[in-house]
């Protein structure tokens, strides 16, 4: 059982990383919070993993923090819910805010991450909601994410949740102007992202 990664990255795409450990490369699934920690090809990467076995395949989902991971285990406990939909969820909210939002009952909240209905969504909070010790909610400081492209990264981040180009195209036109004086700041990408999320969920 694979419960940790540490080597380089060979490759990177929004939701995969190709981790290079000794000569051995692994195909990593990992949720955009992973993805805009981990350097770029070369970089040294370190990812608490995941494995999951099943008859017929063995995949890995990296994670940049012990929160993520927690999170993403507690997520697939959930009836119906498996690993991609588990990494979706991931993807579209942040682990911290995923936590309170299940601690409040905030269903509506939930529903505004692609992929994420109501029922799903409720099945959720109800079977979540008194199994997130609050150890949770401070495991794991947050990695900063590294320099980048970022209207590039973001158009893949966002085309790879599922929107279309063109409503993607529209919605960072508004963030990217608005955030202009921030993007010097280390978390330009994640605040980026997280306004464009909101943007697309009220389209």
């Amino acid at each position: 059982m694979i419960a940790f990664l540490r080597g380089r990255v060979l490759e990177k795409h929004p939701n995969r990383v190709i981790v290079d450990v000794g000569g051995v490369g692994y195909d990593v699934s990992v949720p955009l919070s992973t993805f805009y920690t981990a350097g770029e090809a070369g970089a040294d990467i370190a990812l608490r993993v995941h494995t999951h076995v099943r008859e017929d395949q063995l995949a890995l989902f990296g994670f940049a923090t012990p929160l993520e991971l927690a999170a993403f285990e507690r997520l697939i406990a959930v009836s119906g819910i498996g690993p991609k939909l588990a990494l979706n969820v991931l993807s579209g909210i942040d682990s911290r805010d995923l936590i309170g939002a299940i601690q409040r009952g905030d269903v509506a909240r939930l529903t505004r991450i692609p992929g994420v209905g109501k029922k799903t969504a409720e099945r959720i909070v109800i079977e979540l909601r008194d199994r997130l010790p609050k150890a949770l909610e401070t495991a794991g400081a947050p990695m900063e994410p590294p320099d980048s492209a970022m209207r590039d990264d973001l158009i893949s981040a966002l085309a790879n949740l599922g929107y279309h180009r063109q409503a993607i195209d529209k919605v960072l036109e508004k963030v990217l102007d608005h955030d202009t004086a921030a993007s010097a700041s280390p978390t330009a990408f994640q605040d980026a992202l997280r306004t464009a999320l909101k943007e697309l969920s009220r389209a």
